[in-house]
């Protein structure tokens, strides 16, 4: 058995409102914000970047599950941003906590669920009694071309999990559908990536999502009634709420991990922080399927079972988090994201 010990999240303070990306490039902010269901999203400091970001979530993770750090075996960290080309982001992380030296350390890449990705390789180590805990990060400073579709989503945020035996929630299982689907891309020097537009949604996004679902649900046989809480990848709010719809959830069912509308899309850390949000609110039993989304193209999903441990672990309270924000203007927004210096 596999299961959460803790988990940490950290998303920037500094916020830009779809009607002011609109304003500057003469669009109708009132169809974009409905159109994709988002309405503002969070940008990073002039200082923030993914290791930074990973680093908080990371801290938060180890401080709310009250482990010795020393004990963490594995950390691994998916991102499209990682700072560096050559130098692992998940060393930075473990040296910022006090893991190093005894563990190993890896940086993972699958577009949005790169983090999810990190999370199987800990549930496998924990479970092989390779490592006491393993801790996974899905974090990302997403890139946008300036007037592209992308910018309008392209957030930064994160979350860290930290897997071990027992904890607040145990993982019951998980599986994976994957395929060649190139719907979203960047090569290597380039500064933004390219996409498919409407050929993300059908045979990229929606493909991947409801066949991890159902491939869950049928091997687990379980329906979408059994669950309390379910976590979409969320590229925009229209389509994790599309997804739910199809495959039979109801809207009560995703609303408490929907972060997207409020900040954007996280990328990696899309999926990971909107199960830390459910988590926030999640009572001992309750019942929750994460299915996360990469492009290129890829989904993992997870059927997890809330425990009584966490009646005593201490919440982090993402949403109260996110009331801290402090709005900014496009040429703010674009000398934060060192567009011009």
């Amino acid at each position: 058995m596999a299961a959460i010990v803790g988990y940490g999240a950290y998303v920037p303070r500094y916020r830009i409102k779809v009607e002011e990306i609109a304003r500057i490039w003469g669009k109708q902010a009132a169809s974009i914000s409905s159109g994709l269901y988002v309405f503002e999203k969070s940008v990073p400091g002039i200082d923030e970047d993914t290791a930074t970001i990973s680093v908080e979530a990371a801290r938060r993770a180890v401080k709310h599950a009250k482990i010795n750090p020393k004990e963490i075996g594995a950390i691994y960290v998916g991102s499209e941003s990682h700072p560096y080309a050559v130098k692992p982001t998940a060393t930075i992380v473990a040296e910022a906590i006090e893991a190093t030296p005894e563990l190993t350390a890896a940086d993972y890449e699958f577009a949005c669920k790169a983090g999810t990705a990190g999370m199987q390789n800990c549930i496998a180590l924990v479970k092989s009694n390779m490592i006491k805990y393993g801790m996974a990060i899905g974090a990302d400073v997403a890139q946008a071309a300036p007037g592209d579709a992308l910018e309008y989503t392209a957030a930064a945020g994160g979350a860290a999990f930290i897997i071990g035996k027992e904890g607040i929630a145990e993982i019951n299982d998980t599986i994976s559908f994957t395929t060649d689907t190139p719907d979203f891309w960047r090569r290597e020097g380039e500064p933004y990536p390219g996409h498919g537009e409407r050929f993300t949604g059908e045979p990229a996004y929606f493909k991947h999502v409801m066949n991890a679902a159902k491939m869950l649900m049928e091997k687990l046989g379980t329906k979408p009634s059994d669950y309390d809480y379910a976590v979409f990848h969320q590229p925009n709010g229209k389509f994790p709420m599309r997804v739910a719809k199809k495959l039979g959830f109801e809207k009560k069912q995703i609303e408490d991990g929907l972060l997207c509308p409020i900040i954007g899309n996280t990328y990696s850390g899309s999926s990971m922080l909107g199960l830390a949000a459910v988590l926030d609110v999640a009572k001992a039993g309750s019942r929750i399927i994460v299915v996360s989304y990469g492009s290129g193209a890829g989904s993992d999903a997870f059927d997890i079972t809330v425990t009584d441990k966490i009646e005593e672990y201490e919440r982090q309270g993402i949403r109260k988090m996110l009331e801290n924000k402090e709005y900014v203007d496009y040429a703010t927004y674009m000398k934060l994201r060192r567009e011009f210096e």
